[in-house]
Order: C-alpha cells, then sequence, then structure tokens
C-alpha cells in the first residue's frame, strides 16, 4: 500500500533530467512499481500508471471517468470554457458515443480517402520550398505548415489564422508562464467562436459546416458541443500530427539502415510509421481520468476522485511487452501501440493522420536521397513537458 504523503511532500519526478531524456525516469520508475503517487510540476499530487498492461486497461476501463465533474481534488486542468471543453476527450459513454456518432456523419472514411490527393499536393507543395532553400528547418517549413494545411483546408480556415492557432495550442501546452495558458486559451475560445458565427452565415462543402448543419438541423449537437469538436479536431489534427513527422525523419535519420530499406521498399512505410507512433509520438500521457469508485491498478489501491494518469510514453518503452523497446525497428512484429487511443476514445482522425504522416515522409526520403541533419542529434532543441516532447526545430540539409 502507498502511503497517502500530503502533497507537498510527494516525489515530483519531472524535473530536468526528466526533460532531458525522460525514458530513463519511466524505466526506473517502471521497474520499482506499476503505480507511483507523485506530484505535478504545481504540485498536483496525481497516481501515475506506467506498465502497459496495466495502461492498456485503464484506457477502456469505464470506471476511470475522462469528465472533471468526478474530480474530487478540484482538478482544473486548463481551465477551459464549456465552449472548449465539451469534447470528445472530457465525455464519458452515453455522452460521448452521441458526439462521435453525429462527427462520423461528417468526418467519413470517403471524405478522408478523397482528400488523398489534396494530401500529397500540399506535400509536394512544402517539399518544393526546402528544396528552393537546399534545406533549412524542417519544422517551420514543412511538418508544421502541412497538418494546418490539410485540417485548415478540411474546416476551410482561413490561410492567416493558421499558424496563430497553432501557437496558441504550443502556449496552451508548454507555457512558460500560467499567463500564457490564461492568453492561449482567450484567444482559442474568441477565434473559433467567430470562425462559427462566420461559418453559420455562409455554409460551404467543408467539415466544419456540415457539423454546423446537424447542429442546425435540430440534432443533438448543442452550440457548446459544436465549438469543442471544432478546437479539438483542429488542435488534435495539427498538434500531433507535426511533431510526428519531424521526429519520424529524425528517428528514420539516425536508423541509415532502415532508411535505405524504405526507399528501396516504399510498401514498408505502413509498417515504419506504426513503429514511429509507438517510439516518437510526442503524447507522454493520455487525458487525466478520475475513478468514479475505489479502485485497484497494479495492486496499488485508488480512491475514487483521486486524478489518475496512465503514462503512453512509459508504455510504449515497457519490456513486459515489447522487446527491446528503446530500439527502432521497423519489422517489429507486436505494433499494438496505444498512441491513437484505445476503446471508445480511440482518435477518429487516425486514418487522416496516417495518411499524412506516410505521405509526408514517403515524399522527403524519395525526392531528397541525400537529406541529412545539419546538426548533431544531440544538439536538436526540444519543448519538452511532462504531457509532451516534440522537436523545436530540425535543422536539414538536402545537399
Amino acid at each position: 500500500m502507498i502511503p497517502l504523503l500530503p502533497a507537498g511532500h510527494l516525489p515530483q519526478p519531472f524535473d530536468a533530467a526528466f526533460l532531458d531524456n525522460p525514458y530513463p525516469r519511466y524505466a526506473q520508475l517502471r521497474e520499482e512499481a506499476a503505480v507511483h503517487r507523485v506530484a505535478l510540476p504545481d504540485g498536483s499530487p496525481i497516481w501515475l500508471v506506467l506498465r502497459e498492461e496495466d495502461v492498456r486497461a485503464g484506457l477502456t476501463d469505464t470506471r476511470l471517468s475522462v469528465n472533471k465533474a468526478h474530480s474530487g481534488t478540484g482538478y482544473k486542468g486548463f481551465s477551459l470554457p464549456p465552449a472548449l471543453d465539451a469534447n470528445l476527450l472530457n465525455i464519458d459513454p452515453e455522452d460521448h458515443q452521441r458526439l462521435r456518432r453525429l462527427v462520423s456523419k461528417a468526418f467519413t472514411a470517403r471524405r478522408v480517402e478523397g482528400m488523398r490527393g489534396s494530401v500529397q499536393a500540399a506535400v509536394d507543395r512544402l517539399a518544393d520550398d526546402l528544396a528552393g532553400q537546399g534545406g533549412g528547418d524542417l519544422v517551420s517549413t514543412f511538418s508544421l505548415p502541412l497538418p494546418l494545411m490539410v485540417i485548415g483546408d478540411l474546416l476551410a480556415m482561413p490561410e492567416a489564422d493558421r499558424r496563430r492557432f497553432a501557437t496558441w495550442v504550443s502556449n496552451m501546452l508548454t507555457p512558460e508562464s500560467p499567463r500564457q495558458i490564461k492568453d492561449a486559451v482567450e484567444n482559442i475560445h474568441a477565434f473559433l467562436l467567430d470562425l462559427v458565427a462566420t461559418r453559420r452565415r455562409a455554409l460551404g462543402d467543408d467539415m466544419l459546416s456540415a457539423l454546423i448543419a446537424v447542429r442546425d438541423e435540430g440534432d443533438q449537437l448543442t452550440e457548446d458541443e459544436l465549438v469543442s469538436l471544432a478546437f479539438l479536431l483542429l488542435m488534435a489534427g495539427s498538434e500531433n500530427t507535426q511533431h510526428l513527422i519531424s521526429a519520424g525523419l529524425v528517428t528514420l535519420l539516425q536508423h541509415p539502415d532502415q532508411v535505405a530499406e524504405l526507399r528501396a521498399d516504399p510498401s514498408l512505410l505502413s509498417e515504419a510509421v506504426e513503429e514511429l507512433l509507438r517510439y516518437a509520438h510526442p503524447n507522454q500521457m493520455a487525458i487525466r481520468r478520475f475513478p468514479t469508485e475505489p479502485i485497484e491498478i497494479g495492486g496499488t489501491q485508488i480512491p475514487a476522485g483521486d486524478t489518475v494518469m496512465l503514462c503512453l510514453a512509459s508504455a510504449h518503452r515497457d519490456p513486459a511487452r515489447y522487446p527491446s523497446p528503446d530500439e527502432f525497428d521497423i519489422h517489429r512484429q507486436d505494433k499494438a501501440h496505444l498512441a491513437l487511443g484505445q476503446g471508445m476514445h480511440y482518435c477518429l482522425g487516425a486514418p487522416l493522420a496516417r495518411m499524412e504522416i506516410q505521405i509526408a515522409l514517403h515524399t522527403l526520403l524519395r525526392r531528397f536521397p541525400r537529406l541529412d541533419l545539419a546538426v548533431p542529434p544531440e544538439q536538436l532543441p526540444w519543448r519538452v513537458s511532462f504531457r509532451s516532447r516534440a522537436l523545436k526545430a530540425v535543422p536539414i540539409t538536402l545537399r
């Protein structure tokens, strides 16, 4: 039984060494116990679940609610207004299934597959920019704008607003001060309210218009749910994809034998992307959860209402599930990762994310046979927090 120490006396694992490289810390904690009670950087107490078996089970355990109403400790997180908070990540089964069904009407497999040509065109345009510069920063020139172009076109978001939105999301996820979170949330909130109001006055063929039509035809989508869904689609559709393209290319370049295989046989790329989702996904944690009743995880009793965080990054490096988990291997047999969720909360945009990453990496490897990092990998700058780990810049040369 883990002693319930006061929050001020809890271990704080998210220190400078963790931020530099979290994986050794995860390995140490995972070896010591399946679950640890620790403090977040702001001092908030959480239960950190580390082993793959427990993380996988936790993602589908209906006793672990994602609704903050079940928090017994006053958890506030980003303190989102209702118009941003009523999204699929924060809603339990009954409302979640209703919302997911409505979103699925607009986010169809046919619509996603129909975007393949436009995604390739966007990738080619950005690759042309890289070629014209002879290289440069992959993040600002390629991996950041690509998903903004794709999801921006899907929602018919004005081009001038796309990078501003990405900056606000970045400031919210890895802030330099609490004020930065508040400002980012306020800017996102005002922007999306205006975007929905503008679109309602002139509906088009985009997905936001389709979602507005569902709401306005008297279906079950409330105004807060509509704006929250737009927020989730834009944030999830841009944030994770851009970082996985950057980290994915860096990972591949550090494994030249596997890059040679991918160039010789592009059909291997789908398998490589699944391994990248396990090995290099930016999300460290799944969204926080709150037990609706006392619950046992990994032999540890957790009281109802406490905050539980399921550590995806630790689960993906758990040797009990993945042999030699710290090695990147496109031929790995077990590719059943958790990067895109599990069960009810499986990512609706997974097919689009996979398509973007595969097309992006395939095009870069095909067009630039001499592409390489312009600096040693250890000099690459990372944007890090307990929530995410992403590259700020990736200087490349095309030689």
